[in-house]
């Protein structure tokens, strides 16, 4: 069993019922009326450039990440709503190389779409209670999916005679609720094409539980210092996983077995003008095959992860992020299956990506990664090995999102140019450059 899971959404009716249910749920628990507006900027009165690099999400100033860790509560003390937003994202792709076969319902290069449409419910839902829940419609694979969910509970306190805030989280993805863009849930990139060539395999932690998991992390933040967060996860039946589209019944799929630990802690620094954080992330799980018995595949990641911001003025804004992960791998199901030929592996993972943002407009970003890990003919055939590295390199601009552009604070928008060059990709120096992607999008949120 390979630490990439599939991502296989499948029916729409029934996820627009779940939508719906959702929806339903937090406007009983609120009873207050609905209003579609980029939610965040409407609760605290703020322009999207206070919390967002650019003035477009998802990577955040100091004072987005505060926002975060307070569970998505502060307001500017006007009447709160409940908080619905939209996106869409549209995308242009085109590989060195035509695809051999074609993605499903698209052509072998050169193809345009519709990739995305979400629905948030995002912002306060009642004193100290906030969310972050998103579903999605794929233009890709066509069918409606339950993406990202963090609903926080909040308070502050005093401890050592310093603020600190207390929170719990429950997500359906390990790092989607942390603070900082280092983590694989938010590091860059922020949008990729679903109709591109992907490395296959990476360690757990990037993605491998997304959707397929529930669970709840405590965590405190102390004012200008320590963060500490701890919890774990458990899995969802597959039932409930193709009810929501996570899998398909032809996905044999991965279900977690037992409970997945998850602990956190790093030290944040806001000095106003720039910021730096650092950081060790650890997590443990064993995984297995829906439908069958016998021994689990074990993983044990853990990482490390350093961030620094520049803001000065907010006039020009450099930073730069770093993360590593090591996962620990002991398979002895996939070997007593048949699937790998080795049960004591390893992979490693490496992330350095630099941007730079003109008048919270214009921004620049180059990224590093390297994947790599132990040689398996089995379990990584044909190549026998994981590995993927390369550079990634994007333009865009985001003309709105300040308090004195157009339509503030419903117009949000970011167009962007974003090429990939692989040196390596799935293993192998060979043809990876087949798989270079130049990808133009257009993003919106409303």
């Amino acid at each position: 069993m390979s630490p990439s899971l599939a991502f296989r959404p499948a029916s729409s009716r029934r996820r627009t019922g779940l939508l719906a249910a959702l929806i339903g749920l937090l406007a009983w628990v609120t009873a207050d009326p609905a209003l579609a507006v980029p939610s965040y900027s409407r609760q605290t009165g703020q322009e999207c450039a206070t919390c967002h690099v650019g003035a477009f999400g998802p990577q955040l100033t100091p004072y987005g990440v505060k926002f975060k860790i307070g569970g998505y509560t502060e307001t500017n003390g006007e009447d709160t709503k409940i908080p619905l937003s939209g996106m869409a994202v549209g995308t242009f792709t085109h590989t060195q190389a035509n695809q051999s076969p074609p993605p499903a319902r698209f052509s072998t290069n050169d193809n345009a779409a519709v990739q995305e449409l979400s629905a948030f419910v995002a912002g306060k839902l009642m004193d100290h209670v906030g969310a972050f829940a998103q579903v999605t419609y794929s233009g890709i694979d066509r069918k409606l999916v339950l993406d990202n969910v963090d609903l926080r509970i909040t308070f502050d306190a005093t401890l050592l005679d310093r603020n600190t805030t207390f929170g719990l989280s429950i997500n359906n993805n390990p790092t989607i609720q942390d603070p900082f863009n280092t983590l694989p849930a938010w590091r860059y990139p922020f949008v990729t094409s679903d109709l591109a060539p992907s490395p296959a395999h990476a360690p757990l932690l990037d993605g491998g539980l997304e959707g397929r998991v529930i669970g709840a992390t405590a965590y405190a933040s102390m004012d200008n210092g320590l963060y500490a967060e701890a919890g774990g996860y458990g899995g969802l039946s597959r039932g409930f996983l193709q009810a929501v589209n996570v899998i398909d019944p032809t996905d044999p799929g991965s279900r977690l077995i037992g409970g997945a630990p998850y602990g956190r802690l790093a030290w944040f620094k806001d000095m106003r003008s720039q910021a730096v954080s650092l950081g060790i992330v650890a997590m443990s799980a064993d995984l297995g095959v829906f439908g069958q018995r016998g021994r689990a595949d074990h993983y044990r990641d853990i990482g490390a992860d350093l961030a620094y911001q520049y803001l000065g003025d907010r006039t020009h804004v450099f930073t730069v992020a770093t993360s590593f992960i090591h996962e620990m791998q002991q398979l002895d199901g996939s070997v007593r299956s048949g699937a790998a030929a080795h049960a004591a592996q390893t992979m490693e993972q490496f992330n350095v990506t630099g941007s730079y943002t003109f008048d919270k407009t214009y921004g620049l970003t180059a990224k590093y990664f390297n994947n790599w890990g132990s040689a398996d003919k089995l379990l990584y055939a044909p190549t026998g090995k994981p590995d993927n590295s390369g550079l990634m390199f994007q333009a865009d601009w985001s003309p709105f999102g300040k308090e004195t552009s157009w339509g503030a604070p419903w117009a949000n928008v970011r167009v962007g140019v974003q090429y990939t060059a692989y040196a390596k990709f799935d293993g192998t120096t060979r043809h990876a450059s087949d798989n270079n992607t130049l990808m133009g999008f257009v993003w919106t949120a409303f």
